[in-house]
């Protein structure tokens, strides 16, 4: 009787689609194209040697992820600075942050604030930007900042508000990318701090602090005179 054995191909275009969706999902966080512009499947395939096919199942995906727009009868684009999407995306996080910080200030522990001291650490002495990248910051630091909010909102010790968390953050990181360089005068180290602070304090007005945190990175992308 002849075993049988796995067919490699299905791995091996996963692992294709992996590759194409990171080089994709890069250069669209790092500005290697302007909101608004359009990612035109065929100049993508060619420029990455793989399939339409390919490419069109990573722009889906970026679609899902935020990083990506699909137009009627035009194909895709990145979101524009304008996207009615950001303001959505962050009614949604502030209709849920802000309570799901309520809980955790109520029911963590000790280990939630320790979690929290050491994430705020890691973030406070990670820099920003990348020495030869100063427009954007940092994938180290866009880490080490997720890892941050996400520690303050694990003392809720709801896996389903968190999974809805994990939702909102992806679909929300390119906004940040490009708030970043329209938000000069802002200092996002103080912000933390003062969440920090006020989180571990047990404070009730850390829930306000994180509503003025969250706002002005949509507040940077609206329109200017």
């Amino acid at each position: 009787m002849t075993q049988a054995t796995d067919n490699p191909a299905p791995a091996g275009k996963q692992m294709l689609s992996e590759r194409v969706y990171d080089r994709l999902r890069s250069d669209v966080l790092h500005g290697m194209f302007a909101p608004g512009a359009a990612l035109k499947p065929q100049e993508l395939a060619q420029r990455q040697g793989v399939s339409l096919a390919v490419v069109r199942e990573t722009l889906v995906r970026m679609v899902g992820d935020g990083l990506a727009v699909r137009l009627p009868n035009r194909g895709f684009a990145t979101p524009a600075l304008s996207d009615r999407r950001w303001q959505q995306i962050t009614e949604a996080r502030l209709t849920v942050e802000p309570e799901m910080l309520r809980l955790a200030i109520e029911r963590g522990d000790l280990e939630w604030e320790t979690r929290v001291r050491a994430a705020h650490h890691r973030l406070a002495r990670t820099p920003q930007f990348d020495p030869d990248h100063d427009e954007y910051y940092s994938d180290a630091w866009a880490e080490a900042h997720r890892g941050f909010h996400r520690a303050l909102l694990e003392g809720c010790g709801n896996p389903i508000l968190l999974e809805t968390f994990d939702r909102l953050w992806t679909a929300s990181e390119l906004a940040r990318r490009l708030a970043t360089h329209r938000s000069a005068d802002r200092s996002a180290s103080d912000e933390h701090s003062d969440l920090e602070r006020a989180a571990l304090a047990r404070d009730p007005a850390a829930t306000a602090a994180l509503v003025r945190h969250l706002s002005r990175t949509t507040a940077a992308l609206s329109p200017r005179d």
